[in-house]
């Protein structure tokens, strides 16, 4: 019996560990992304030393909390439709949710522009929201090439 409560201890402690490792992982990838992003922001914005030093930590708020309000949503959107056939999700609550995360989404842009309007001159700040738009579009067509070149088994 205590053998058997051993090894049920130690194959939890695993998995445990497994899924830790799994989390590091993936925020070790998020933390790559965002400085990826960052570094090309600079290019394209050609920010200077001093810029740099008072842009990042506003960059660096402003990601965390997008990617915050993501997380949520996407957590959100899973528990809604779970696939349970005998309860249909609640549309109008999804709907009314959908509103509110692009609302919530759209006071956090509008606070990192205040900010950052404060630090940059305004061609500067330009050029930052164009490599923004930019390194997004780089984005999505390198998702969009993956894909292409490893299409999903049929």
């Amino acid at each position: 019996m205590r053998t058997i409560t051993i090894s049920i201890l130690g194959m939890f402690m695993f998995f445990c560990n497994a899924l830790k490792a799994q989390d590091n992982f993936d925020l070790a990838k998020i933390d790559e992304m965002h400085n990826q992003k960052w570094q090309f922001l600079i290019s394209k914005a050609n920010l200077s030393e001093t810029e740099i030093e008072k842009v990042y930590p506003v960059f660096m708020e402003y990601e965390k909390s997008i990617w915050n309000l993501h997380q949520e949503n996407r957590d959100l959107y899973k528990q809604a439709l779970k696939k349970n056939n005998s309860v249909k999700p609640n549309y109008a609550d999804l709907n009314d949710k959908y509103i509110d995360f692009e609302f919530k989404q759209a006071l956090l842009l509008r606070k990192y522009h205040y900010q950052l309007r404060k630090i940059l001159e305004a061609e500067t700040l330009f050029n930052y929201y164009k490599g923004e738009r930019e390194y997004k579009r780089q984005l999505l067509q390198s998702f969009k090439s993956r894909k292409e070149h490893n299409p999903p088994p049929k």
